[in-house]
Parts: structure tokens; C-alpha cells; sequence
């Protein structure tokens, strides 16, 4: 078995990496390789399966050099985050549009068309979204990347059409939590609020409190994706909205003091930011049960939300704050 993971350096691409490392398996069959792509691949244990690719998935050479022995599954999570993307239009035009469509050309090429699982984005939808909605609305993205995400979701589906490359694609929503560190996502409130009131540290909130997101722990991702990778009859639709919860930032607060004790309420202040709580805070409720039929899921909770993103179901016992002394 040979799989490739694009963005292998990223926030999802090296917790997958590891996965799969980790499984030894995928299909059914022995995990014999694993491909990674991205600009920098440090940070990587030793393991004979690995094979890295350091580079520009801009660069079709090297992406002919990389597929020139096949792949059996592909993972395409490679991409300029939203805020980035929109502020550098050109740069998410190569990586998000150009960049993908080279390599979905270069795929249906292959003799044997590949398993090709596309991170997608609830950034397709836009906003103004009805107050209740289902898999079914209409995408109408207002910003670049959702523009181009939508457009490689249809590219997509027709070289799935013509049988060319066995493709799936994931509408990914906010997923947490990422590292605290600049990584052009505006949605970055939504990890850092966790990871603030986890350390115990006071956190400036950008949107209110009743703002409501869509929310999905890396963990659950992850199980997203390889069940999407591992499906034997997907059936004619190649595009699928992920179960999510939806939640206000209240509720994650509620779970996150349930975690670590009630003092962590009066660590967040609230300093709402108009424009990205219109595009980041204003989420409806969502139904999905086509996808739910299929097998995807969500955490379930926003205890098992902040549990699972914040790897707190590997911790001995529930942490608290230290007691104060005078």
C-alpha cells in the first residue's frame, strides 16, 4: 500500500502521518509507504515507510517525480489558509486552485486511479446562512479560498464521474486545536481560547459569547478521514459535509471549566470584533444525514470536544487549578 499525504507538515498532515504510522494498515493492507510532500519536513522520527518529498506542490516536476511509481491513496490536505489566501490572492491561487487541479491531472494519468481524499471547507458555504440548514444549501463563497475549494470539489467529483480518480471530498469545519502560533487561519480564536484557559491563562476574546462556530477536534478529524479513505462504495455524491457541533463560545467556556475547574470563566474577557464574528461567529445549526449514514461523525459533546483536542483522554486524572494559599 502506498500513500502520500500533501501538507504533510502541517497541523493535520503530521498528526496523520503519525496515525497511519501508528495503524500499519489502510484498505486492508499493510501500510508499505508513506509519501509526504510539503515545503518543510523536519521533525519527522525515522521510520523505513516514510518517504519525504521536500518542496512546492507548485512545482509539476516534482509532483511527476513523486507519483512516477503510483499511489494506491492520496491525501490532499495542502493549503493557504483563508486570511492568508485572501490577502495574498496570488499565492492562494497557485497552492489552493492551481496547484490541486495539476495534481488531480496528474492522478487520472496513473494506470490505476487512486483513493483521493480532499480536506475541503465549510468556507464554500459563506455567510448569511439560514437559521437552519442541511448538506444540501447551495455553497456560495464569499472569500478566495472558499471560492477555490468549491472549484476543485467540482473537479473532483467529474474526474470521479469519468472514473478517472476514485475521489472524496470533506467539507472540514473549525478544527481544534491547532498549535498558538501565527498560521493565517482567522478562526484561530477558536484553538486559542482553548489553549489559554487550558494553561490557565486569561484570554481576550474577539467574538461574544453567544457567537456560534462549528467545531471538530483534530482527533475526530482524523477519524474522518481515514473512514472516508477506507469506504468501499461511497456512491455517486464525492462531496460531504462532516457531522459537526454546533456550539456557542459559551458552551466551549462551560466545557472548558467542566474540564479545569470553574476559575477558568473569569479568565475570558470579551472584546467582540464586528467583521469576524459575522464571517467566523454566526453559524447556524446543521443537519447532515447523508453523511451520517455513511459512517461520519463528530465528538459527540463539547466536554468530549475539548477532552479529544486538548489530548486530555491520555491524562491520568482532571486537572484543576492549585488551591490558593494566603
Amino acid at each position: 500500500m502506498r500513500v502520500m499525504v500533501t501538507g504533510a507538515g502541517g497541523f493535520l498532515g503530521r498528526l496523520l502521518v503519525q496515525r497511519l504510522l501508528e495503524r500499519g494498515t489502510l484498505r486492508g493492507q499493510p501500510l508499505d509507504t508513506l509519501v509526504l510532500l510539503d515545503q518543510e519536513l523536519d521533525g519527522f522520527a525515522h521510520d523505513p515507510r516514510l518517504r519525504p518529498h521536500a518542496g512546492s506542490i507548485t512545482d509539476p516536476a516534482l509532483l511527476r517525480r513523486v507519483l512516477a511509481d503510483g499511489m494506491d491513496v492520496v491525501f490532499h490536505l495542502v493549503s493557504i489558509p483563508g486570511g492568508a489566501a485572501e490577502q495574498q490572492y496570488g499565492l492562494g491561487y497557485q497552492v489552493n486552485l492551481q496547484a490541486s487541479l495539476e495534481l488531480f491531472d496528474q492522478l487520472r494519468r496513473v494506470a490505476q486511479p487512486p483513493v483521493l481524499v480532499y480536506a475541503s471547507s465549510v468556507a464554500v458555504y459563506g455567510t448569511e446562512l439560514p437559521a437552519r440548514m442541511d448538506e444540501q444549501l447551495a455553497p456560495r463563497p464569499v472569500l478566495s479560498y472558499g471560492a477555490h475549494k468549491l472549484m476543485v470539489e467540482t473537479q473532483l467529483s467529474d474526474l470521479a464521474r469519468r472514473g478517472e480518480v476514485d475521489g472524496r471530498a470533506l467539507r472540514l469545519p473549525g478544527i481544534v486545536a491547532r498549535p498558538r502560533e501565527p498560521n493565517g487561519l482567522r478562526s484561530a480564536f477558536m484553538s486559542d481560547l482553548m489553549h489559554a484557559l487550558a494553561a490557565g491563562q486569561a484570554y481576550e476574546c474577539p467574538v461574544s459569547s453567544q457567537a456560534s462556530a462549528w467545531w471538530m477536534s483534530a482527533h475526530c478529524c482524523l477519524d474522518n478521514l481515514l473512514h472516508a479513505a477506507e469506504l468501499d462504495n461511497p456512491g455517486d455524491s464525492r462531496v460531504w459535509q462532516l457531522p459537526v457541533l454546533h456550539l456557542s463560545i459559551g458552551q466551549v467556556v462551560d466545557a472548558l471549566a467542566d474540564a479545569f475547574g470553574e476559575d477558568r470563566r473569569a479568565l475570558v474577557n470579551y472584546r467582540p470584533d464586528a467583521e469576524l464574528e459575522r464571517l467566523f461567529g454566526r453559524y447556524p445549526s446543521l443537519r447532515t444525514p447523508q453523511s451520517r449514514a455513511l459512517g461520519f461523525r463528530h465528538d459527540g459533546s463539547a466536554l468530549a470536544l475539548v477532552r479529544n483536542a486538548l489530548n486530555l483522554n491520555q491524562r491520568p486524572r482532571r486537572l484543576r487549578a492549585a488551591p490558593q494559599t494566603a
